[in-house]
């Protein structure tokens, strides 16, 4: 039977893997390969246990539940402190006279034979297949055999990855001699082991042994190279860096064994540019690839970036057995703040108009050494002394990094002829640790007031005076005058007006006195909330050029009782008899309180037929009503003069004349047509005269309408064109043409004539027809004309007659000569049928009946009747 006890190593005690193991009845023995005495093993299990020698055994009598145990074994040096570890699988067969598993073990070999049974089972160690072997192939690995192949013939097979499963025939056994062999180099990076089983059975396929299992491993050799993750590495560190600051990580990667020395990466560095100041100025961890700085003096004014070849070998780094590869490292040395900026020059000046704001005064250089356009390079400029107001600021330029001395409050001649300014600059960011600010970042700025000519100035602007309305022409009132604020100037100032809406007012010229040139009215239409405004000009003499300013006056006017009330409204209507209406009435005066209402309504005495014919009656202060004192007065139009007035001291009244209508009226009280037409003061006569005018204008305008129509009427009568004498359609018109030459007689002039068959015009219903067609019966040859035309007559008669031609479907394929107006047979000139009968007898139209079906009947038509 197959080996019924199989071992599995996965790792051997040692590296490089050069022990080997011995088996010794229930025990395994672990080489010690570093030859170092001393060395102390355990297991992680208490059911087996390491001899000082390396032999493992049971510890008790086990009866194991499973198929499979799996130990880890591990080896530690106290002198060295090194540790290695191994996995140990113990495979167990069944004994069916036992009711557990036992682990048996039994030393076996290989031969030349194949593997032979020792005592009672089989021991199949794992097979061990180096890649890229050269062969030659197939390579014989094993051979397996059955204890009962002496008895009956035994056929041997293998299964699984690399044997019937893909990748396929890896592996192939002999069926009779049960050598297993290999057929083609194996690649451990593609695969690094296999696990097949080996079946035996009889010639009729029955099962002789269990299958067992085998365990190929594909032995690593070094044919990789490490590979970078990378090609180009980019880090970075900060100038000034201590030497061991962690700058950047490299990474190779090797497909070979990573746990023998095939796969084990080592780095370093081969070269560094620039060599500056020092040609080792990082290093590496030859396990970890972390590049960090081993030497001082980074300096990114110096060098901004270093360059650096990393090489990773395999073999432990072993440079001559291993393999190597190479990437680049760039790493850039970032700047921090470590020069403070300097101005170039300890003193600038610069001259600056007085009363200009937002100009550049002066412009402040600096230098910094610091990487341009970041917060280490960017200047901040902060004026310290020299301009408590606060006229001046400091603004940076972005592009050039200088500051920039700008006026951003307006300075005065008059009262600084210059300043004194001390400025300090700084970086954006903060200085590094341990630099200190330059003597050099701060400088004197001298700046220049030059004086100009300002425009004179009225201290009190608007200025405000009240006065009562109505002062006579002549009267002063007010100086208003203006400052120059050149006090350094000897300038004259002059005087204007600029802006006098109601030309009320006058200047003098040099002091600025005002004096009234007419009379205030505060009534005036100029007046706008009692308040009348002025704007005069006050201009110096000074040069390059005069200034002037400008001043407001307000006159505020205060109201005097100088206008007398007014009745509204001046006109009303009233019934001729009383206690049917009355008319209301109101005053109304330009002035404002207290000069106005209440207001008194009284009628006057003279003359006396006011009083005995009217009344009015007080409502209120500002309102009366008049009403009839009679029973009944006479329509007509009464002038009522009215006494109103006002409450101004001293008071004033005026009479007001009020045009009354009085007016019959209906029930309702409203005045009538008649009575309202009486009322206005017009007699019968006046209004038979205007009754008799409107007649006399309606007829007029239905006389103008009569006429028109008739015009119309005579206009539509009259040809559209022209007289019936001039009508050239029935005239024959003669060209004194006899003809072409012999050229000319090509035409077949038969195609004109009229056919002999009339049939497809008998059968064609009444209505629109073809005017070319000999017209038969009573029908009209073509669409009869009004007698009287219309300019859309003409039109529609030839569009119905091309209608007509279009949708004949007879119509032969030439222009037809559409004949308008039909004369009729026997004409003494004859027809054009009849002209060309006699030189058409010898046409042929047979050629017709190749056009189709419409031309084979024309070609019947022509050609038929001169047969016949």
């Amino acid at each position: 039977m197959f080996s019924r006890v199989q071992y599995v190593f996965l790792h051997h005690m040692c590296v490089p893997p050069r022990g080997s193991l011995k088996w010794q009845k229930v025990f395994l023995k672990f080489n010690n390969c570093a030859g170092n005495k001393g060395v102390r093993y355990e297991t992680n299990s208490l059911d087996f246990k390491v001899r000082g020698d390396g032999t493992l055994l049971a510890a008790q009598h086990l009866q194991v539940p499973s198929k499979q145990l799996i130990l880890l074994v591990t080896a530690w040096d106290p002198q060295t402190l090194g540790t290695w570890e191994a996995m140990v699988r113990l495979l167990v067969a069944e004994k069916s006279q036992h009711s557990g598993h036992k682990v048996r073990v039994s030393q076996s070999h290989q031969s030349a034979n194949g593997l032979r049974r020792q005592k009672r089972d089989w021991v199949i160690p794992p097979i061990n297949v180096p890649e890229n072997s050269r062969g030659p192939f197939p390579q014989q690995l094993v051979r397996i055999r059955s204890d009962k192949d002496k008895e009956i013939h035994i056929r041997y097979s293998i299964t699984g990855v690399g044997a019937d499963q893909p990748p396929m025939e890896v592996f192939n056994i002999d069926p009779v001699s049960g050598r297993m062999y290999v057929t083609r180099p194996m690649d451990r990076e593609e695969r690094a082991s296999y696990h097949l089983r080996a079946h035996a059975v009889d010639m009729n396929g029955n099962k002789v042994e269990n299958p067992i299992d085998l365990y190929i491993y594909v032995i690593d050799m070094n044919d990789n190279r490490p590979e970078f993750i990378n090609q180009v590495y980019n880090g970075s560190v900060d100038e000034g860096s201590k030497p061991g600051t962690y700058v950047m990580t490299v990474t190779a990667n090797d497909a070979d064994d990573g746990t023998t020395a095939n796969g084990m990466v080592r780095y370093r560095i081969v070269t560094q540019t620039p060599q500056s100041p020092s040609q080792n100025m990082f290093t590496i961890n030859s396990e970890t690839g972390d590049i960090v700085t081993v030497a001082a003096g980074l300096d990114r004014e110096k060098v901004q970036q270093y360059i650096v070849i990393v090489q990773a070998t395999d073999m432990e780094g072993n440079l001559n057995y291993g393999l190597s590869n190479t990437a680049t490292a760039i790493i850039t040395v970032t700047d921090v703040n470590d020069n403070p900026p300097e101005f170039t020059t300890s003193t600038y000046s610069g001259e600056v108009p007085e009363n200009r704001v937002e100009v550049v005064v002066a412009n402040l250089t600096v230098m910094d050494r610091d990487q341009p356009h970041s917060p280490n390079w960017n200047a901040i400029y902060r004026i310290i002394s020299g301009d408590p107001s606060g006229h001046f600021t400091v603004r940076t330029d972005p592009v050039t990094n200088e500051g920039m001395v700008t006026v951003v409050k307006a300075v005065d001649y008059e009262m600084n002829r210059a300043f004194m300014l001390t400025v300090m600059v700084s970086n954006q960011a903060p200085l590094a640790s341990g630099i200190q600010m330059s003597f050099q970042s701060t400088a004197g700025v001298t700046i220049s007031v030059t004086d100009v000519n300002e425009a004179p100035y009225f201290p009190t602007n608007h200025k405000l005076i009240r006065l009562e309305e109505g002062v006579p022409t002549g009267t002063v009132l007010t100086t208003f005058s203006a400052v120059d604020p050149d006090r350094f100037m000897q300038q004259a100032v002059r005087y204007s007006k600029l802006s006098d809406p109601a030309n009320w007012l006058n200047i003098n010229a040099t002091n600025g006195q005002i004096t009234t040139a007419a009379v205030l009215d505060r009534e005036s239409d100029y007046i706008k909330n009692n308040v009348y405004e002025a704007t005069f000009l006050a201009a110096d003499n000074g040069e390059n050029p005069p200034a002037s300013g400008t001043g407001t006056l307000q006159i505020y006017l205060i109201d005097i009782n100088d206008n007398a009330p007014e009745l509204l409204p001046k006109e009303a209507q009233i019934c001729e008899k009383p206690n049917l209406n009355v008319i209301n009435i109101t005053a109304a005066d330009a002035d404002i309180d207290p000069n106005v209402g209440p207001f008194v309504f009284e009628l006057p005495s003279v003359p006396s037929a006011v009083r005995k014919n009217w009344t009015i009656t007080r409502l209120n202060g500002d309102y009366a009503q008049l009403s009839l004192r009679i029973m009944y007065l006479e329509a007509g139009v009464y002038d009522v003069p009215i006494i109103v007035t006002d409450s101004g001291n001293p008071p004033l009244y005026n009479t007001s004349v009020i045009k009354v209508k009085v007016c019959p009226c209906d029930e309702n009280g409203d005045c009538t047509t008649i009575g309202a037409v009486a009322a206005a003061g017009l007699g019968t006569g006046a209004i038979i005269a205007i009754l008799i005018c409107i007649i006399i204008l309606l007829t007029m305008v239905l006389l103008f309408v009569v006429w028109m129509k008739r015009r119309e009427k005579e206009r539509h009568t009259k040809q559209l064109l022209i007289d019936p004498e001039d009508d050239v359609r029935d005239n024959i018109l003669k060209y004194d043409e006899e003809g072409g030459g012999e050229e000319d007689q090509d035409y077949d002039l038969s195609q004109l004539q009229q056919p002999e068959t009339m049939d497809h015009v008998l059968n064609k219903t009444p209505g629109v027809r073809r005017v070319d067609e000999r017209p038969i019966g009573a029908e009209p040859q073509y669409p009869i004309r009004p007698v009287i035309p219309h300019p859309g007559d003409i039109g529609d008669f030839i569009n119905e007659g091309l209608r007509a031609a279009d949708n004949d479907p007879t119509a032969p394929p030439y222009d037809s000569l559409l004949v308008f107006d039909y004369e009729g047979s026997g004409s003494t000139a004859g027809s054009v049928s009849s002209l060309n009968s006699s030189s058409s007898g010898d046409q042929d139209y047979d050629y017709l009946n190749d056009w189709g079906p419409r031309f084979k009947k024309l070609a019947d038509m022509y050609g038929g009747g001169e047969e016949d």
